[in-house]
């Protein structure tokens, strides 16, 4: 009888992520930015054919993506090795050599507009003010360039341009839970959300014309909706909403009248169309769990970049008038059947106040269980783990190991209160919900209490540190990937268009100094006794090299076993496929060895 090896990292891994896609405006061309060779760069594909070709050979991350409507040439927004110092360029539909557009080492690019003639870009950086930023136009033509937004008492991004260019939104992020969208003409400033005393948010914006446009806020709600505003008579207006669901995205097709939002609603997204002449809301069904990027051509097809728990990262296209999505990419985990991957259980449990806080349970299945879980606190902090595909976790739970990922209070997804309840507060109220799940896991049979690994990313890594030094009793090993160690360090080191927001999101390290101590992994380092594996990106610009190198030294200076592995091209993430490998081969052989 023929028979095959079980399945090994490498191919839970080798299923490639796609960042961002573009359709041009005859929908003849769809270009995308894959790690499909390993190393992320630009793929096209001229539709309705499906075969990718390369367009790029510069071996980064592309962090946005524009297209000409005139088809003559695409802007795209590229970092060096993880750095997030995104550069613009432009390339010619059918790739080539990057022309440098606007450039200016070690500051970001962000947000390109093209205008309708693709005649001007404008975008916002941080080359001229490092804090707040300003906001540009530049002459593709005649290259020259004029600042058209001043920022101001937080980082202030262009958001949109009115068809005729005569008015622009811009966004100022006073913190995640607080950005304010204004109105900017030749000559005034006002805001799209009436004067309110209680924080809010403007998610995005769209033009419908050149005096009205709809965006999504939670002004005076906690999950945001669709609203209107009347430029010419200044009037905000409440559309739509749902309860219990924040809508995140949202897109207009003009030749229809119909508005197109994304919401989220806990660990799923969910997809409606809202007709402007009817005002009726419908929901449109999903082929995924979660929608990265959602595009309506001119003819009113929509196209996502989507994922969902068993489902790698692929594009998808729904034609006006039919019912069916079509998947333009087929990426999918190499030699493994979508059944035979693990689709999470959704578990709720009451945390130490009575919060209620929901969570997802990966749990291994019976032939392949080593009766271990692997405990997950997700990064952000103000980000939730949601059902998309982490190739990690399904070569995790391949190998035996269960994976329990709480929504922590914090997390996005159920509402504006919710979310706020992390700020000024990330070493109290979340690991205490962290440790009641814990607590949860074992008293419902899920775990057993000898036998619980703790791995965490970004906010999950010092979450991950701060868990193994106040409760190191619950937890055989700890991973760390990049995660603040020092509240303080941390606070002084985040990219300065971070800093004005550090004070609600962390804390002031004047005002808030005993609590910052408190918080601090580092303080307690006589408990983290456990193993440890430290990961960490050479060119990180959020948590930098220091955190990681703070902590592995002061506990290999007490004789604690630490294995450490600094990844030398990379940021705050995994961006190269055989770093990414390496990474997560070492924290199976970490697992296994401690198991």
């Amino acid at each position: 009888m023929l028979t095959f090896k079980k399945p090994d990292v490498e191919q839970f891994l080798r299923a490639y992520r796609i960042q961002n896609f573009v359709v041009n405006n005859d929908e003849s061309q769809l270009i995308f930015s894959t790690n499909i060779s390993g190393k992320f760069n630009l793929w096209g594909m001229d539709l309705p054919n499906q075969f990718p070709y390369p367009l790029t050979f510069n071996d980064q991350s592309c962090h946005d993506l524009r297209y000409d409507k005139a088809g003559k040439f695409v802007i795209a927004a590229f970092d060096h090795e993880g750095d997030e110092n995104t550069q613009l360029y432009m390339i010619p539909p059918h790739g080539g050599h990057l022309n440098p557009l606007r450039t200016a080492e070690g500051h970001q690019h962000i947000n390109p507009i093209l205008s309708e003639d693709g005649k001007r870009l404008y975008y916002s950086s941080t080359k001229d003010d490092p804090t707040y930023l300003k906001g540009y136009c530049y002459q593709m033509d005649s290259g020259e360039e004029k600042v058209v937004v001043d920022g101001d008492g937080a980082a202030t991004y262009l958001a949109g341009i009115s068809p005729n260019e005569e008015n622009m939104v811009l966004i100022k992020h006073f913190s995640n839970t607080h950005t304010l969208a204004y109105v900017k003409t030749d000559e005034e400033l006002f805001s799209l959300t009436p004067d309110s005393e209680n924080q809010h948010t403007v998610n995005d914006v769209v033009y419908v014309s050149d005096s009205e446009l709809f965006f999504l806020t939670d002004y005076n709600e906690d999950f945001s909706y669709i609203a209107k505003f009347d430029i010419v008579n200044r009037k905000f207006s409440k559309v739509v909403s749902l309860q219990d669901e924040s809508f995140n995205t949202i897109k207009y097709n003009d030749s229809q009248k119909q508005l197109y939002v994304v919401s989220e609603k806990g660990v799923e997204d969910h997809l409606y169309v809202y007709d402007l002449k009817s005002s009726q809301l419908k929901e449109i069904q999903l082929p995924v769990g979660k929608v990265e990027q959602l595009s309506v051509s001119e003819k009113g097809n929509i196209y996502l970049l989507g994922t969902a728990a068993t489902k790698p990262w692929n594009i998808y296209v729904k034609e006006t008038g039919t019912n069916e999505w079509v998947s333009l990419t087929n990426n999918r985990v190499l030699g493994v059947d979508e059944e035979q991957l693990v689709d999470p259980l959704v578990l709720k449990y009451k945390s130490f106040d009575g919060l209620e806080i929901e969570s997802l349970f990966f749990k291994a299945k019976p032939e392949n269980s080593n009766g271990h879980v692997v405990f997950w606190p997700h990064g952000g902090p103000q980000a939730a783990e949601r059902k998309f595909f982490r190739g990690v976790f399904q070569y995790i739970i391949n190998e035996g190991f269960s994976i329990f990922a709480p929504n922590f209070r914090g997390s996005t997804g159920y509402g504006l209160q919710f979310t706020k309840m992390v700020e000024g507060d990330w070493g109290h109220g979340p690991r205490l919900d962290n440790v009641e799940g814990i607590e949860f896991l074992i008293n419902n049979g899920y775990a057993e209490r000898d036998k619980i690994f703790l791995m965490g990313g970004s906010f999950g890594g010092y979450m991950s540190l701060l868990l193994h030094g106040r409760h190191p009793e619950y937890f055989k090993a700890v991973v760390d990937i990049f995660g603040p160690s020092d509240l303080f360090s941390f606070i002084n080191s985040v990219p300065e268009h971070w800093k004005p927001v550090m004070n609600q999101w962390v804390g002031d390290p004047e005002k808030d100094k005993e609590k910052l101590i408190e918080y601090s992994p580092i303080t307690y380092l006589e408990n983290m006794t456990k193993p440890m594996l430290v990961i960490q990106g050479a060119n990180d610009p959020r948590v930098v090299k220091a955190e990681s190198d703070k902590i592995v030294q002061a506990l290999q200076e007490k004789g604690r076993e630490v294995e450490y592995i600094v990844l030398e091209d990379e940021g705050h993430g995994f961006s190269k496929k055989e770093n990414e490998l390496k990474v997560y081969r070492a924290v199976s052989e970490f697992f296994n060895k401690h198991m």
